[in-house]
């Protein structure tokens, strides 16, 4: 049984209750003072707490998609690959499409009415990086009157560890998207969903790492161009866009900034500022300090030239930790007069699915708006 399986969720909450019911019965035959009941106190105590926490971290990981698999949880996932193009020829192309569904929540069982989701692996001819990712298309991308239409796309990445299918089932991106174009709202575009982990269990920060897996060239030239190779896309740069939450918020503020020709607008959901460096990260720069310093947002758009490019970061006045640094990146930013800059500011919500629900639906309004389908 998977690390998200139900049947695990109820198992554990199933084990955790049989030990509290055994804890309390056996207590009163271990109250006596000897060694060996103090040991069974103590015994009991020790696997049912732990019992507990395994429980309650199984639940908290269904609700935020932290993990996706034991393999995930514990370091040892192996679903990275390298691309050998063996002909130029070839059968396989740069994104293979694996699967494909209806839209969760959307009445209707055709794509011409709901819309469909693709589970696609991309690799990257460049980087030599390969993952997988999920597509929505919209209803109007199967309609005969939009045959030889373009969209628009939006690149949408998690956090981390995070795994794409939390943006479809937890964060509902796509039912959402669809949603804001049938009222009007928004127009129909074309959603990419993945991790910014496209090296794991590391956490580039979609830097291109000097003799490491090279992300940032993975999003900004692979991607892009897998996805126009198999998709009714818009090339220009006005096309794209790109909008993450927390590590994915960061690098979609970055790739924006440093990619304006292939970005045309980004958005931060909760993001920071600056690639941290810790045990999941790894040394990100090898002591190149204009590496590191490119990756700096608040550094970058005090020292280079400003991009021409929009984008929205959002916070909340209590519940996030990154409010003050929002708000100086936004005075930074509105002090290029050449990068557009907007925001939303709730004035609560903590770091978590819940407060990025409530903001998704705006971005991607703010986002359509400055995209074109050409």
């Amino acid at each position: 049984m998977g690390l998200t399986s139900n049947k695990v969720l109820a198992l554990a909450a199933v084990f955790a209750a049989l030990l509290f019911v055994a804890t309390v019965w056996l207590w009163p035959r271990l109250a006596r003072r000897s060694w060996r009941a103090v040991t069974g106190r103590v015994g009991l105590l020790l696997v049912t707490q732990v019992a507990l926490l395994a429980s309650l971290g199984i639940a908290a990981n269904q609700v935020f998609g932290f993990y996706a698999s034991w393999a995930d949880l514990f370091g040892r996932e192996t679903d990275q690959g390298v691309v050998v193009n063996h002909t130029a020829g070839g059968r396989g192309g740069p994104l293979q499409v694996v699967s494909s569904g209806a839209v969760q929540g959307v009445s209707g069982d055709r794509p011409q009415t709901t819309g469909q989701i693709q589970r696609v692996d991309i690799a990257g001819r460049t980087s030599r990086l390969a993952t997988p990712a999920y597509v929505y298309l919209p209803p109007e991308y199967f309609q005969p009157q939009f045959r030889t239409r373009t969209f628009p796309v939006t690149v949408v990445l998690t956090g981390y560890p995070g795994t794409a299918r939390a943006l479809v089932d937890k964060l509902r991106y796509p039912r959402t998207a669809q949603e804001l174009a049938k009222n009007g709202r928004m127009q129909p575009m074309i959603l990419v969903m993945l991790r910014p982990t496209v090296a794991p269990p590391r956490d580039t920060e979609c830097v291109d790492v000097p003799g490491g897996p090279q992300t940032e060239t993975f999003f900004a030239k692979d991607l892009p161009e897998a996805v126009l190779a198999h998709y009714r896309v818009g090339k220009r740069p006005g096309s794209w866009g790109v909008m993450g939450d927390s590590t994915g918020g960061y690098c979609a503020l970055k790739l924006a900034m440093h990619f304006p020709g292939v970005y045309t607008a980004g958005v931060g959901l909760s993001p920071y500022y600056k690639a941290p460096i810790d045990p999941t990260t790894g040394d990100l720069f090898h002591r190149d300090r204009a590496l590191r310093d490119r990756a700096d947002l608040m550094w970058l758009i005090g020292h280079a030239p400003a991009p021409d490019t929009s984008l929205l970061v959002t916070s909340s006045r209590v519940g996030e930790h990154n409010y003050a640094a929002t708000l100086r990146f936004i005075e930074r930013v509105q002090a290029t007069n050449k990068t557009r800059i907007a925001s939303i500011i709730l004035g609560s919500g903590g770091h978590n699915f819940n407060t990025w629900r409530r903001e998704i639906p705006a971005a991607l309004q703010w986002l359509s708006g400055r995209l074109s389908d050409r």
